[in-house]
């Protein structure tokens, strides 16, 4: 079963780096034997979409494209598979180990120990061991959200997607069309930025407000992907962290520690409640509608508008 398999991914590669337009799946079947023995037309698409898998985590570059008629195809071009010898100083390989130490609890943990045999066998110093502790410091990401590994894979191939997203602001999620380009964690929490095509414009979407299945879309990016997606400083910006001003709110004892964190003041009023001094910036009025009626906005007016605001909306659903 191996070999056969084997067999099958090598054919299917060989296929999409000799030719020079894209392949249709019905073609790929017609030009592949192991293709042609499946069963049922569902048999050979479960087949061909986990070679296609199989073959893009080992490292090729599978492009889809989409030709005037609508119907998808597939090449991997020569160029985009062709790599310059890959070297490694003692420091480069001791930062690589660290970054995949950093992913072993995560989901991709086969992933990074995969990326690392491919460095070995591409020269990285073998003697460096990415696994053994060198000191207390224990790096660790935390993925929890279900939506993390779909989005990382659509960022990875360009592919559109499709998913129902809450806004703050929102008592239910809306769908989104969005061509992914990257992901961050910020402040322990994931955020993708992509263009949005509904609104055509730039946007970011925190992970664990995705409600649903990430669905992927057929057909290629519409917006160019910038060279550099500053994720954490847009949503830094939009948590008012490039504040100039101030704001003073009411925070029930106990609630809102990352307010706290954030505050330049606190003072104790009693009666369960503390005032607070907070940088004031885009975005505030939204991140203080999640905390509810643990907020109460005191100044400035227009804080205290736009929050109500927000809040008249949620509950008009």
């Amino acid at each position: 079963m191996a070999i056969a398999k084997a067999e099958r991914l090598m054919n299917l590669a060989l296929c999409l780096l000799g030719t020079r337009r894209p392949l249709s799946k019905r073609e790929l079947r017609e030009s592949i034997e192991a293709y042609l023995e499946a069963g049922s037309d569902d048999s050979f698409n479960r087949m061909f979409e986990r070679d296609k898998d199989d073959l893009r985590e080992l490292g090729l570059v599978i492009e889809t494209v989409e030709n005037l008629d609508g119907e998808v195809g597939y090449l991997a071009r020569r160029d985009s598979n062709r790599l310059p010898p890959v070297t490694f100083d003692g420091e480069e390989a001791a930062a690589l180990g660290l970054a995949a130490k950093v992913w072993q609890q995560a989901r991709l943990a086969g992933a990074a120990s995969g990326a690392l045999q491919k460095l070995r066998a591409a020269g990285m110093p073998e003697d460096v061991d990415p696994y053994e502790s060198h000191g207390a410091l224990e790096p660790r990401i935390p993925v929890h959200e279900a939506s993390f590994e779909p989005l990382m894979l659509a960022c990875r191939d360009r592919r559109p997607v499709v998913f129902d997203y809450r806004k703050a602001t929102a008592a239910r999620p809306a769908p989104r069309h969005v061509e992914p380009w990257a992901l961050e964690c910020w402040r322990g929490h994931w955020y993708l930025a992509g263009w949005d095509r509904d609104r055509e414009a730039e946007r970011v979407f925190r992970l664990s407000r995705i409600t649903g299945k990430v669905r992927s879309r057929a057909g290629t990016f519409t917006a160019p992907v910038p060279d550099v997606v500053t994720v954490r400083e847009t949503v830094a910006s939009w948590a008012g962290e490039s504040a100039t001003r101030s704001a003073l709110i009411r925070l029930r004892t106990g609630a809102g520690y990352p307010l706290r964190a954030k505050a330049v003041s606190v003072r104790e009023l009693g009666d369960g409640w503390d005032e607070l001094e907070i940088p004031y910036g885009h975005g505030l009025d939204a991140w203080l509608v999640e905390f509810g009626p643990d907020v109460v906005v005191l100044e400035p007016a227009e804080l205290r508008a736009d929050v109500v605001d927000r809040l008249r909306a949620v509950a008009k659903g």
